[in-house]
C-alpha cells in the first residue's frame, strides 16, 4: 500500500466488509469499486479493479474497493450479488459519514459490474442517484461456468467498456443487454476480458469522459 491507502473494516449485514479505501485528500467525490466473481478468484486488487480506483484518485475522488462475502478478511459466504448489493450500500453509508455527501461514482469489473447495476438501481430507487457508471468486462446473459445475468438497466450516460476478444463474456451479451436501453458500448480491439495489456485504455477511456462531463 501507498501512504493515501488504508484498509478498513465495515460491520455489514454479514459481518466485516473489508475495504482498501484511496484517498488523494480533500476528495470532490466517492468511487466505489467492485472486484469480479469472488468463487473465480476476484479480489479487491485485481488489475482491472486496482485500475479503476487508481484512475478515479487522479480523478480526486477517495476511491473504495471492497472484499466481497467470503473474500480476504471480508465475513459470509457468496450470496450471487443479492448480499454483496446489501454490502455495497452499507459501505456507501458509511463513506458518506466519513467524507460528506458527496457525489457518488460506481464502478466494476465482471461480476461487480453486475452489483453496481444493481447497486444503481437500489440508490435510485431511494432518491440519492448516483453521478455516473462505469461498467467494464459487464457479466450479462449466460456466461459459461457462473449463471445467466440478469444485469440491470442503467443510466443512459454509464460508460460500459468491452473487449473484442472478450471469451468469457462474449461480447454479444453485452450488446444484447444495452441494445434496447440505446446504451453505447464502448469496445477494446484485441481486449480480452481481463484487458492484458490494455488497461491503459481504460484509464484514457474514464479520464476522458469524467473531464468533459
Amino acid at each position: 500500500m501507498n501512504r493515501n491507502e488504508e484498509i478498513i473494516d465495515i460491520d455489514g449485514p454479514a459481518g466485516v466488509i473489508e475495504v482498501l479505501v484511496e484517498n488523494p485528500g480533500a476528495p470532490r467525490g466517492i468511487a466505489l469499486v467492485c472486484h469480479p466473481h469472488p468463487l473465480f478468484g476476484g479480489t479487491n486488487t485485481n488489475k482491472v479493479t486496482h485500475a479503476l480506483a487508481r484512475t478515479f484518485t487522479r480523478l480526486g475522488y477517495v476511491a473504495l474497493r471492497p472484499n466481497f462475502r467470503g473474500v480476504g478478511n471480508s465475513s459470509g459466504v457468496h450470496d450471487e450479488g443479492v448480499g454483496e448489493t446489501e454490502d455495497m450500500l452499507v459501505v456507501l453509508a458509511e463513506a458518506r459519514r466519513r467524507f460528506g455527501d458527496l457525489p457518488i461514482a460506481l464502478a466494476g469489473f465482471s461480476f461487480g459490474a453486475y452489483v453496481q447495476s444493481c447497486v444503481a438501481q437500489a440508490l435510485a430507487e431511494a432518491n440519492h442517484p448516483a453521478q455516473r457508471l462505469v461498467l467494464v468486462g459487464t457479466a450479462a446473459g449466460h456466461v459459461e461456468g457462473a449463471r445467466k445475468y440478469e444485469t440491470k438497466a442503467v443510466a443512459s450516460d454509464t460508460i460500459v467498456i468491452h473487449g473484442a476478444r472478450d471469451e468469457t463474456v462474449p461480447l454479444a451479451n453485452v450488446l444484447a443487454w444495452a441494445d434496447p436501453l440505446d446504451l453505447p458500448v464502448i469496445v477494446v480491439p484485441g481486449a480480452d476480458h481481463f484487458f492484458h495489456r490494455r488497461l491503459h485504455v481504460i484509464r484514457d477511456i474514464v479520464t476522458r469522459a469524467w473531464r468533459h462531463a
